[in-house]
C-alpha cells in the first residue's frame, strides 16, 4: 500500500513517526513524506522518500517577534491558562486551511491508501475525508492539547471542510496511534492504539565521547532545544552550567548549536558543550536530563529510562512536566526564579541523583514503554485499516478499493 505521511513543519512534531515510517517500509509499503522544508528535511535525513510541498517555515520568527528583549516566554506568560491552551491551535488551524490545496493535489496524483498524520497537522483529515483513504493520527507523546483545542478545530475547519464537500466539516481520524504509557498520558483523551515510543532524535555521527567511559561518579544530559535558547534562553543554559559547577561529582554534556555555546571561560572542566548530537545516541550513558519538557526530549528520556529535570518554557512544556513530575520520574521547576537559580538546579539534580526513587520511577516508565506494541506490530492494524478504505466525498477522485472491487465483478 501506499502510506502518505503529514506534519506540521517543526521537525520534532514529525520524529515520533519515523519508527513508523520504517516499519511500513520493511512490511514493503512506500511511504512519501510530504510537507514543507521544515519537515522534509528532517525525512530525508531519517532516510524517507519526501515530497516538497509549501515554503521553509521559520517557525522560531513566530514566537520571537513577541518577546522584549531579554525575556523568555516563561517570565512574559508564565504557565499556560486553560484558555491559553484552548488557542494554541490557531496558528496549525490556519496551516492546514493553506495547504490542503497543495495536499490534495498531490495526493490526487499519488492515490494514497493510507494517510498518516501528527496530531496537529489537521490537513490529513479533510484530505482523507476528501478522496476517501482512512486516517490515523499519531499523537506526539504526552498530549496536552488535542482535548482541549478540539472545539476550536471544528470549528474553524468547518467552512474549509464544507467547501471541500464534506457535509459534516472536519472528519476525525479512524484511528490514534499513542505513543505515551497510560500511566503518563492525560486522562480524558479518546483511547489511542499504544505504539512503543522509540526515540528518534535525528541523524549524526556517534561522537567519540559518548564511547569513553565518564570521568566522574556521574554524568547528565542538558538539552533544552534550539528554540528555547534562541527566545533569549542563554542566561538560563548558563545558569544551569553554574549549578552543575556546585556538584564536584558531575560531568556533564550540554547539547546546544554552535552560535550558542558560551564562551570557554564560563564552561567549567566538568561541562562538555557539543553541537546538537541525537539525545537517543548517548542519553542511556547519564544518569540524568535537564530538558524544556518538548515532546520529544521527553519522550526519548522516557523510553531509555533516565530521571528527568523538566525545565518548561512555555504552551504543552509545562502539562508534560506535570505529568511527567507526578509520575514519580521527574522533578519539574514551573518559575523563572527557581530555573535561574543555580542552587536550585544543582540541589534538584543531587536528588535525582542520589535518592533511588527517581531512578526506580523511572525504570518503571521505561518497563511500561517497552511492553507497548512496537511499530512493526502495528502495521498489520494498519494495512487492515486501509482495506476498508472510506466513502469519497471528491468527485475526482473514488476509493481505489471499490474500484479494485468493481473491476474484478
Amino acid at each position: 500500500m501506499r502510506v502518505l505521511m503529514l506534519s506540521t513543519p517543526f521537525p520534532t512534531h514529525f520524529t515520533p513517526m519515523v519508527p513508523l515510517a520504517w516499519a511500513l517500509r520493511g512490511a514493503g509499503h512506500d511511504v512519501a513524506v510530504a510537507g514543507q522544508p521544515d519537515v522534509t528535511d528532517a525525512a530525508h535525513a531519517a532516510g524517507l522518500p519526501t515530497v516538497v510541498i509549501g515554503e521553509r517555515f521559520h517557525a522560531s520568527d513566530i514566537f520571537s517577534r513577541k518577546l522584549p528583549a531579554g525575556k523568555r516566554p516563561l517570565e512574559l506568560m508564565g504557565p499556560p491558562t486553560p484558555e491559553l491552551l484552548a488557542s494554541t491551535s490557531r496558528m496549525w488551524e490556519i496551516h492546514a486551511r493553506y495547504l490542503v490545496p497543495r495536499y490534495l493535489e498531490f495526493a490526487r496524483d499519488w492515490r494514497p491508501d493510507l494517510i498518516v498524520t501528527e496530531q496537529m497537522e489537521f490537513a490529513g483529515r479533510m484530505i482523507g475525508g476528501v478522496l476517501g483513504v482512512p486516517v490515523v493520527a499519531h499523537r506526539w507523546f504526552i498530549d496536552p492539547l488535542s482535548g482541549p483545542t478540539a472545539g476550536s478545530v471544528r470549528a474553524f475547519l468547518h467552512g474549509a471542510s464544507t467547501r471541500l464537500g464534506l457535509e459534516d466539516g472536519l472528519p476525525e481520524p479512524d484511528l490514534i496511534l499513542d505513543p505515551c504509557p497510560p500511566k503518563l498520558q492525560v486522562p480524558g483523551l479518546p483511547e489511542g492504539l499504544p505504539i512503543r515510543p522509540v526515540p528518534s532524535n535525528g541523524s549524526g555521527p556517534l561522537p567519540g565521547w559518548a564511547l569513553r567511559p565518564r570521568i566522574r561518579e556521574h554524568r547528565v544530559c542538558v538539552s533544552l532545544g534550539n528554540q528555547t535558547i534562541a527566545l533569549n534562553g542563554m542566561p538560563l543554559l548558563k545558569n544551569i552550567i553554574a549549578g552543575i559547577a556546585r556538584l564536584p561529582d558531575v560531568e556533564a554534556i550540554v547539547t546546544a548549536a554552535t552560535e550558542f555555546h558560551p564562551e570557554p571561560a564560563e564552561v567549567p572542566d566538568q561541562v562538555k558543550v557539543v553541537p546538537p548530537t541525537p539525545l537517543n545516541q548517548f542519553l542511556h550513558t547519564c544518569d540524568a536530563v535537564v530538558h524544556h519538557g518538548g515532546a520529544g526530549s521527553s519522550l526519548t528520556a522516557t523510553a531509555m529510562g533516565v530521571p528527568q529535570l523538566v525545565l518548561p518554557q512555555m504552551v504543552d512544556q509545562f502539562p508534560n512536566a506535570l505529568r511527567l513530575a507526578d509520575s514519580g520520574a521527574a522533578i519539574a521547576v514551573e518559575s523563572a526564579a527557581g530555573q535561574d537559580d543555580p542552587g536550585v538546579v544543582a540541589g534538584h539534580l543531587r536528588e535525582l541523583l542520589t535518592e533511588p526513587s527517581w531512578a526506580a520511577a523511572a525504570a518503571e516508565l521505561k518497563a511500561a514503554a517497552d511492553a507497548m506494541p512496537s511499530p512493526a506490530q502495528v502495521v498489520p492494524r494498519l494495512e487492515a485499516l486501509a482495506a476498508t478504505g472510506r466513502h469519497a466525498t471528491d468527485g475526482q477522485a473514488t476509493d481505489r478499493h471499490d474500484e479494485e472491487r468493481r473491476c474484478a465483478s
